[in-house]
């Protein structure tokens, strides 16, 4: 820039001259200093002492500063391309003025006070609070500099430390301190700093910093002869660095000019971040006593787009309804229509209305009523839907538990909900714990109960359901969910699928995860019918798969439905939730013949869905999780709970009429999750999710993952901690942490690091113990013994230097030895991609987990016609325990088909003889 004035400045002089009538071109003074008499005189200087003592002040500064990751429209390349684009806009005069009088003030140049209001916007904007900028200096220190034409400039590092949240009068005082320094120690060249820093290099991004940061004069202008000159600035179409800001004074403020890359950056996100920065000054000026995060970000409009705009999703709902009334008010219209498909049975809405008011009347008379909690524990059949709707019309709230889960978390959960009642079936009542809850099984209902009906006495705002969450404290959390909520939920669904989609949907879903409420729920309130099965990876051999219009599910469990091939044509749509959808996946389910493609994002805590978005095929870009369903608001919001920015990531918080009740008997941590709604009615409350998300510019969310440790795997949201604290209740073991690691493969798989001291625990003794206390997708696939868990010099667990977990082959191998062995060491082979599998062989060893467990499970079913529940992997992980498991299963099933032949009359036998003949 200082070159460029200089040629401006003596081409003008010459074209004034000649304008004036010279016949010849004035000379211009001889230079007393050029440029190579510069480059020799900073070789000379800057060496020995003088080089150690600059180096001895920038290494320590600038050692260990993070990289500033703004905010993309796109992932980082692995290369830069160095493509860019320029955006100008003006700064208004008024908060560039104050500002610069409040540098005066503060003994600070003008550069100073817009460099610190520069940082404050790249913290809030990155998230990140020790900000590097780098910033060109003219570097004409020498005597005779001024008037040469040549590259003298240098590069300074400006790092400032903007932690503890200071008002913007610390901050410009920091950035003052940073600057001083800086400019104290300016000879250093660049290229020197960066060789004794030695960071790591990566083609992606410049070294040191990515922004950087300049200010300069008034441009030239000159008239002479009748003609006005000015300096032009010209586009190249290339960025050096990831954003470049550079402010030129002018008449009425400064003009600014944004020069970004285009790899990373649209010109419409750069242009809405001058926006803000001219907004930011605007709050500067008008408080600079305000601390930084507290500074206005949002333009006016802007903020009215994400607080209101793309959440006006009003939408009428009777609000006297009850979630069993929409299947009562079904069952009235298609009594005869099918409501259950399982197997080869078929139950209609007369049937299960019937089933269901029996289940209720029976539940009544023994003192269930609104704000009572029922337990359901019962297998995936028919008369689980008629119990859990038995139990909404009794008026009390249901309470799911699955019978595979260890019997220890059914207890915990019916101390912990308190449960009066609990449904069950005779096969189950034996083997369940007590816990002061009376059981009735549903057989003994199904004979009838004499108590009359009556009303229920439910409101719209008492609870509908209890779900267990795994809880971060290490014990489960009971979500209460109203009436109301599942019922906004249910008219939005109503609003969204068309007819025929629901008329066939999949329910495979645990009545434990609140997916199960979609699934059974919505088609009975549409006229529907619930196709039950096991579970997705099920559906190609269902008996009743022709009839599957809706698949609702988690992406990998689809994942292996479109390996496989499983997909009936009969399947109109998909719906996809638990975990992060990718592109490829969404067009091989359209490849199969699926229709629509539906993402959806939501906690149990705000009932089931929350968020939505039809996944276009071919759109080219990975899938968000959408807008806000009917009724249902979400917003972006900083650490202040102020909203973020288009495109700034912030945590998730979600408002209206989903937003459950809290958590059952944890008023401290629902005080911690549900917090006062800032932007709607008053007394309205918000659920904090603890995810991080941002809004993009069309209006629809991506969500980026957890702000905490918590993870989804497969599907299943795990809190770490619930894991851990099962794992510290084993006698040898001390210390625990559990997280998730990427295989060779680079698929993600739990794993455990267990601190024991000098103990050797085998870690199939570790995975029976959690397989005792833990539903099966928490038991974690690597177990990694260590004395003591690393720490950091703070006394916290040291994660990075956890070390990678070691999938270890048997010392001896040995051959499968029985016609079981050989048949599962097919199947294994195939699913883990191996040649050769031996009778000792660790399933999760090898590189097995709960998702290729569950594809396992599947074949063996097709190979040995025996139905391995899940946990039995856990429990027989070893190829040969795993055999004994499948010759025990068929050994106690054929006992069970004798026992039944000995009781059936000649006629039954000659019936199902003529069936048998007929299929």
């Amino acid at each position: 820039g200082w070159s460029l004035e200089v040629l401006f400045r003596e081409l003008a002089g010459v074209y004034g001259a000649f304008a004036a009538g010279a016949a010849a071109p004035p000379r211009l003074p001889e230079l007393s200093l050029r440029y190579a008499d510069f480059s020799v005189a900073q070789r000379q200087h800057v060496t020995g002492q003088v080089l150690t003592d600059l180096l001895g002040w920038w290494v320590p500064r600038l050692t260990g500063a993070p990289p500033l990751d703004l905010p993309a429209d796109r992932p980082r390349p692995a290369r830069r391309s160095l493509s860019g684009g320029i955006h100008r806009a003006a700064l208004p005069s008024a908060p560039v003025d104050r500002l610069r009088a409040l540098g005066r003030a503060e003994g600070a140049t003008p550069f100073v006070a817009l460099l610190a209001a520069f940082q404050v916007f790249l913290a809030r904007h990155a998230g990140e609070w020790d900000v590097t900028v780098g910033s060109p200096v003219a570097g004409r220190t020498l005597p005779g500099t001024e008037d040469a034409v040549g590259f003298f400039a240098n590069t300074l590092a400006l790092r400032t430390h903007l932690s503890g949240d200071p008002t913007f009068r610390e901050a410009l005082r920091r950035t003052r301190e940073t600057v001083l320094g800086a400019f104290a120690h300016a000879e250093l060249p660049f290229e020197r700093l960066v060789e004794a820093l030695a960071p790591e290099r990566d083609p992606a991004r410049s070294p040191v910093f990515q922004v950087m940061f300049a200010t300069r004069g008034r441009v030239p202008e000159a008239e002479a002869g009748g003609v006005r000159m000015r300096m032009r600035d010209g586009e190249t179409g290339t960025a050096k660095f990831d954003l470049f800001l550079e402010l030129t004074e002018g008449a009425g403020g400064a003009e600014a000019a944004w020069e970004f890359a285009a790899d990373l950056f649209d010109p419409a996100t750069v242009e809405r971040m001058a926006e803000r920065f001219a907004t930011l000054l605007g709050g500067i000026a008008a408080d600079p006593d305000r601390p930084a995060s507290a500074l206005p970000l949002l333009p006016p409009d802007e903020r009215r787009r994400v607080v209101e705009g793309w959440n006006a999703t009003a939408a009428p709902v009777d609000a006297g309804l009850r979630l069993h009334d929409l299947f009562a008010a079904q069952a009235g219209r298609t009594p005869g229509a099918a409501a259950l498909v399982h197997g080869d049975r078929v139950v209609t809405y007369a049937e299960l209305d019937a089933r269901s008011a029996r289940v209720a009347r029976a539940l009544r008379a023994r003192g269930a009523g609104p704000e009572a909690r029922v337990g359901v524990c019962m297998e995936r059949t028919p008369e689980l839907a008629a119990a859990l709707l038995g139990v909404l019309r009794a008026g009390a709230a249901y309470v799911p538990l699955d019978p595979a889960y260890p019997r220890e978390r059914i207890a915990w959960v019916l101390r912990d909900a308190a449960v009066p009642l609990l449904l069950t079936q005779r096969s189950l009542a034996g083997g369940l714990p007590g816990e002061g809850a009376e059981v009735l099984c549903v057989e003994d209902v199904a004979a009838g109960d004499a108590a009359a009906a009556g009303p229920d006495g439910a409101l719209p705002e008492n609870a509908a359901y209890l779900i267990y969450t795994s809880g971060s404290t290490g014990t489960p959390k009971g979500v209460v969910v109203e009436h109301r909520s599942a019922v906004a939920l249910l008219e939005w669904a109503r609003g969204e699928f068309a007819p025929e989609e629901l008329s066939g949907v999949l329910a495979s879903t645990s009545v434990c995860f609140d997916l199960s409420v979609f699934e059974l729920f919505l088609p009975l309130a549409v006229g529907g019918a619930v196709v039950v099965a096991e579970n997705a990876a099920g559906l190609p051999r269902l008996p009743g798969r022709d009839r599957v219009t809706l698949v609702n599910t988690v992406p990998s469990a689809a994942a292996e439905l479109v390996r496989a091939g499983g997909i009936p044509g009969s399947v109109r749509s998909v719906n996809l939730a638990g975990e992060p959808l990718g592109g490829a996946l969404a067009e091989a389910l359209y490849a199969a013949g699926v229709g629509v493609v539906r993402n959806l994002y939501g906690p149990s805590e705000d009932t089931t869905y929350s968020t939505w978005s039809r996944v276009p095929r071919g759109a080219g870009r990975e899938p968000t999780i959408g807008r806000p369903v009917a009724n249902t608001r979400a917003y972006v919001l900083d650490a202040r709970m102020e909203p973020a920015p288009v495109g700034v990531p912030g945590e998730l918080y979600l408002g209206g009429a989903g937003v459950g009740r809290g958590y059952l008997g944890r008023p401290e941590l629902t005080a911690e999750r549900w917090v006062p709604d800032p932007f709607g009615a008053e007394g309205g409350r918000l659920y904090r999710t603890g995810d991080r998300a941002r809004w993009l510019p069309e209006g629809e969310l991506e969500f980026l993952g957890r702000t905490d440790h918590q993870v989804k795997l497969r599907g299943f949201r795990i809190e770490p901690g619930e894991v851990e604290a099962a794992l510290l209740r084993h006698p040898g073991v001390a210390e625990a942490l559990v997280v998730v690691r990427e295989d060779a493969a680079g698929e993600p798989r739990l794993a455990a690091y267990v601190g024991a001291g000098d103990a050797a625990i085998p870690a199939d003794g570790l995975r029976a113990h959690l397989a005792g206390l833990l539903p099966a997708h928490m038991v974690p696939a690597d177990f990694v013994l260590l004395p003591a868990l690393p720490r950091t010099p703070n006394g916290k667990t040291d994660r990075a230097a956890l070390p990678a977990p070691e999938a270890a082959a048997p010392e001896v191998w040995t051959a499968p030895r029985t016609e079981t062995e050989r048949g599962l060491a097919a199947l294994w082979a195939e699913a883990l991609g191996r040649e050769r599998i031996g009778a000792r062989d660790h399933f999760f060893r090898l590189g097995g987990h709960s998702l290729l467990a569950t594809r396992v499970i599947a074949a063996v079913w097709e190979r040995f016609g025996v139905e391995l529940p899940l946990h039995r992997v856990f429990e027989a992980p070893t190829l040969a325990g795993m055999a004994a498991a499948i010759d025990g299963e068929r050994e106690a099933a054929l006992g069970r088909m004798l026992a039944e032949l000995e009781t059936i009359t000649d006629e039954e036998a000659r019936l199902l003889l003529a069936e048998g003949e007929a299929r």
